[in-house]
């Protein structure tokens, strides 16, 4: 079960307009007391007690896992629109890395490298507005990002992974400035061939002449 990890007792300087307003969430006592030690010991920093998260800057969320029960969780703080979403988390697979991107989490953080100068860095990187991923994951979010890309239709309801490998081939070659007949020389087709293929993909995907052609393929990563 999720808990709302306590802010417990508030300094002095509480109201201080520099601070940033944090509410956290935990699976059990032991990520509540690791985690509020560490941040209640910073001064740009304000942990909101229990019944006052409502406005809450920064929603941190701190886990294990990513199941159906922190999905559901996030998918209410995602609700709260004055608040932004940051995950700590234990265990990460990457098919769970566009659930918790759809869930409004703007920074993730692995809890094997959640010490207290990296949560402070997660906790004011949201409040600016940036978000913050490993780079693995930045790295596995593009790539999937791309990959959406690759097989979304484009506006004239035309899949991008229309072209084939020959055609593919011959755009790469009108890119790389050869004529038909240096591109019939590369691939060992005719010059007609040549031709014909070139003007089967302008003609398909509604383009304009060859540079158009390369240009789309080379935009939409065909290429």
């Amino acid at each position: 079960m999720i808990v709302q990890m306590p802010g417990g007792t508030l300094p002095a300087s509480v109201g201080r307009p520099d601070r940033v307003t944090v509410a956290v969430y935990a699976q059990d006592l032991v990520l509540q007391i690791g985690i509020v030690q560490q941040l209640r010991q910073r001064p740009e920093l304000e942990l909101l007690p229990d019944g006052d998260t409502d406005g809450a800057q920064i929603s941190l969320v701190v886990v294990d896992t990513v199941d159906d029960e922190v999905t559901a969780l996030l998918q209410r703080l995602q609700r709260n629109t004055a608040t932004r979403i940051g995950l700590v988390v234990g265990t990460f697979e990457s098919a769970a890395l566009q659930r918790v991107i759809e869930c409004g989490v703007g920074a993730v953080l692995r809890r094997s490298e959640a010490d207290q100068d990296r949560l402070l860095h997660l906790v004011l990187a949201l409040a600016k507005g940036e978000g913050v991923l490993p780079g693995d994951l930045l790295g596995k979010l593009l790539t999937h990002v791309g990959s959406l890309q690759r097989s979304a239709l484009d506006p004239r309801g035309l899949s991008l992974s229309t072209l084939t490998a020959r055609e593919a081939d011959m755009l790469r070659l009108v890119s790389e400035g050869l004529d038909t007949a240096e591109i019939a020389e590369k691939t060992s087709y005719s010059e007609r061939t040549v031709k014909n293929v070139l003007h089967e993909v302008t003609t398909r995907l509604q383009l304009r002449n060859r540079a158009h052609a390369v240009g789309y393929a080379l935009r939409n990563g065909l290429i």
